[in-house]
């Protein structure tokens, strides 16, 4: 390889690695980076096949997988430039970069050495610039090198930040559905004895939260691939139980009394906000025929949320809220809003290896028996109203 070439290969590796460096760190969008994403999925690959032996402890595996490639990313950032920088300055070496002392070495493991120091914030080399011109070449380097560590090392406390977040909001429904992650018993736990006054708030308060998590996993997207063995921390658990609150608030709740809940900004936010998250994280790393598209549930799955919304109702009214006086007509509202949602939920949740009943166990507790024969949606005929 001729001088000219190699050089120009190598200033060819160095911006390619310091634009993905640029893409991930700093314009940080889902969607974006040359090499990082690439880096992801390899690695997610790689731990899905080690921890496929490990049948039910699996998770135990899975869970290294995004510090892991949070480590890949600075290896090969490290690897990537120092790699270009070698092939920047191996056709120098013994004229323009020279050793202190004795013949210079002028194969390209010196250069990988000499490149890789003149990266380093710290520490010295025998290499050294011999003339103006490599003395700014290496000038260059060092401050490429400085500013890659430190935009690195803020990344990285950036992301755990976020990751901390996420989890205290997915702990936090956890513990206000009574470690049940079901969103009827989180609305009764939310409005006792049917006041809502202070539920309200906490409803604003996690729909808050929920904004936050979404944009951090736009603008930090490896967060997808920390995976933890307890599902109520997975963003799976933590939109479902959002998007079915909110779809039980609009139709279980009684809109003579909870009308202004109803049509309330939090519930708004809880819902728009939660599907926003799932849609890009399912159009990003989920790979099947038509992202984003609501596909019409069959029979049997509309008589299980019909089941669902049974259910939750009578947990309702056991905690003294009122609720929608036609049952039958607030299931098949149930049954239109759920339609929107559940198959984002249904495509995500196998993608980070988490079976329905871990992310719904409410639902599947629903599909699993048939109601009771005393349910106030069987003991009344067609059309006639119930409710308090």
């Amino acid at each position: 390889m001729t001088a000219p070439l190699e050089q120009a290969l190598g200033v060819g590796i160095l911006l390619l690695f310091l634009l993905d460096v640029f893409l991930t760190v700093l314009y940080a969008r889902i969607g974006t980076g040359l090499v990082s994403p690439w880096i992801a999925r390899l690695v997610w690959r790689a731990m899905r096949g080690v921890a496929a032996p490990f049948g039910r402890r699996r998770g135990a595996v899975l869970a290294f997988c995004g510090p892991i490639i949070l480590v890949a990313f600075v290896v090969v950032w490290t690897l990537g430039l120092t790699l270009g920088a070698a092939l920047l300055i191996h056709p120098a070496l013994g004229s323009g970069v020279r050793v202190s002392e004795g013949p210079t070495p002028t194969d390209f493991v010196a250069a990988l050495y000499a490149g890789g120091t003149s990266l380093a914030i710290t520490g010295s080399s025998e290499f050294s610039p011999q003339t103006s011109g490599w003395r700014l070449v290496y000038l260059f380097l060092s401050l490429v090198g400085t500013a890659v560590v430190s935009l690195t090392l803020t990344y990285l406390m950036q992301v755990y930040g976020a990751l901390q977040r996420r989890n205290a909001l997915g702990l936090q429904l956890h513990a206000q559905s009574g470690e049940t992650a079901d969103a009827a018993e989180l609305l009764a736990r939310l409005g006792p004895d049917g006041q809502f006054s202070g539920g309200y708030n906490n409803l604003s308060e996690v729909a808050t939260q929920l904004t936050q998590v979404k944009e951090a996993h736009h603008h930090y997207p490896v967060l997808f691939y920390f995976r933890f063995q307890e599902p109520f921390y997975e963003v799976s658990r933590i939109t479902l139980l959002a998007l079915d609150t909110a779809t039980l608030t609009g139709s279980a709740l009684s809109d003579d009394e909870y009308g202004w809940l109803r049509r309330s900004a939090a519930v708004a936010q809880l819902r728009r906000v939660s599907l926003l998250l799932l849609t890009s994280l399912e159009e990003n790393f989920v790979t099947h025929d038509s992202p984003g598209d609501a596909v019409q549930p069959d029979e049997r799955t509309q008589a299980r949320w019909r089941r669902r919304h049974a259910d939750a109702v009578d947990r309702l009214r056991q905690a003294g809220i009122a609720t929608v006086a036609d049952e039958r007509e607030g299931a098949a509202s149930y049954v239109a809003l759920r339609t929107e949602w559940d198959g984002h939920v249904a495509a995500l949740a196998p993608a980070m290896l988490y079976d329905m009943e871990e992310i719904d166990p409410a639902g599947s507790r629903a599909g699993a028996a048939e109601r009771r024969p005393d349910s106030p949606a069987l003991r009344h005929p067609p059309g006639e109203r119930v409710g308090r």
